[in-house]
């Protein structure tokens, strides 16, 4: 592999050259691919199996010192040169590994030429693509309201192997709250043709302090998903985290995370807020909320920067494509299919003629 720095000229635009790494295979000189089932790497070609060290010694990270160092991001593409066949191949700035289109050979960049944070950790691969790619029929046949047509056909376009970035949180919690709720009560009241029943609402007004140690809250680092479709996803296996090793990546894809840890945090902060308010208001026996003031400190704040196995596809149906995720390494499915009108319209009228049916039998009464 050539190490020497250099300029390439594409599309008039001059993109600085990155060096990147491969594996081959010591036997036949064939790629060398991470093997979900093994957890090694393995020789698409002879078979041959090559195991490496893998740490459990996940550390977190103090987030005082992220906050206090700057965040440097490169947003200038650069390419690799393909050692395999040659290819010249454009890496986006938010990507760390990628295969080459023309010949399919995974390439690594080197950890020396990332920009921005470096990950700590991985959940690696678990299903191969073909499970993968089960588990997204198997979740879009139980799809209720899919047309059966689509069920039985299932075109699936475009399967790709893609870890994802994000940080995770550790956070120490103390809050005080005050607030005020009610409970719904039933009263008769009038006479006679005036009778009838009322409800009102009793109020309380609660406040205390609250303790609360928060592990592992997940927060989407890209642009490629929404936070709901990551936390769909959920959970990861974390008897398989490992400490990051980029043999992990090799015969997949990877992308560097796009938001900085700052910005994360803040984000996870206000997931964080949403939990305490609903853990306070279990300790109490309401039917309403008039309002909850909780003030909340952090303590002990840690954050671990990990890359996520995810399966991309696409399952086309009329011509329109429907995206679907599964999670390499549970296979958790979640994404979209089409909705059949007529089953949406049986549903109501079904739901319609069961309020009518119970309309008329307490009219009866």
């Amino acid at each position: 592999m050539d190490e020497n720095s250099e300029k390439i000229t594409i599309d008039n635009e001059e993109l600085e050259r990155k060096d990147t790494v491969i594996v081959k295979c010591p036997g036949c000189g064939a790629n060398m691919n991470f093997d979900p089932t093994t957890q090694t790497l393995k020789c698409e070609h002879c078979g041959t199996i090559e195991d490496f060290s893998k740490s459990k010694s996940v550390k977190e990270i103090d987030i005082l010192n992220s906050l206090n160092e700057r965040e440097t991001w490169d947003e200038e593409s650069s390419v690799y040169r393909c050692d395999n066949c040659g290819a010249v191949v454009v890496l986006s700035p938010h990507e760390v590994a990628k295969n080459c289109p023309s010949c399919g050979t995974s390439h690594i960049v080197k950890s020396s030429e990332l920009a921005g944070l470096k990950p700590n950790a991985v959940f690696p691969f678990t299903l191969t693509k073909e499970e993968g790619l089960q588990k997204a029929k198997v979740w879009a046949k139980n799809r209720f309201f899919a047309p059966r047509a689509f069920k039985k056909s299932l075109v699936v376009d475009n399967v790709q192997g893609v870890y994802e970035p994000c940080f995770t949180f550790d956070s120490f919690t103390y809050s005080t709250y005050n607030g005020r709720i009610g409970k719904r009560h039933t009263r008769v009241v009038g006479s006679g043709k005036n009778k009838r029943t009322e409800t009102y609402i009793v109020w309380r007004r609660i406040s205390g302090s609250f303790a609360y140690n928060f592990d592992d809250v997940l927060i989407n680092a890209t642009s490629s998903y929404e936070q709901r479709d990551l936390d769909r996803l959920k959970p990861f296996n974390y008897d398989t985290i490992s400490v990051y090793e980029k043999k992990f990546l090799f015969g997949f894809m990877a992308r560097r995370h796009e938001k900085s840890v700052s910005d994360s945090w803040e984000e996870a902060k206000v997931v964080m807020d949403g939990e305490l308010k609903r853990r306070i208001l279990s300790q109490y026996v309401y039917d309403v909320v008039d309002y909850l003031n909780v003030s909340t400190t952090h303590e002990r704040v840690t954050y671990k920067y990990v890359l996520l196995p995810i399966y991309n596809l696409i399952f086309n149906y009329k011509n329109k494509p429907y995206k679907v995720h599964v999670n390499g390494n549970t296979g958790k499915t979640t994404g979209k299919t089409p909705v059949s009108a007529l089953k949406v319209c049986l549903v109501v009228f079904g739901v319609l003629a069961v309020i009518a049916l119970i309309a008329v039998l307490m009219n009866l009464q």
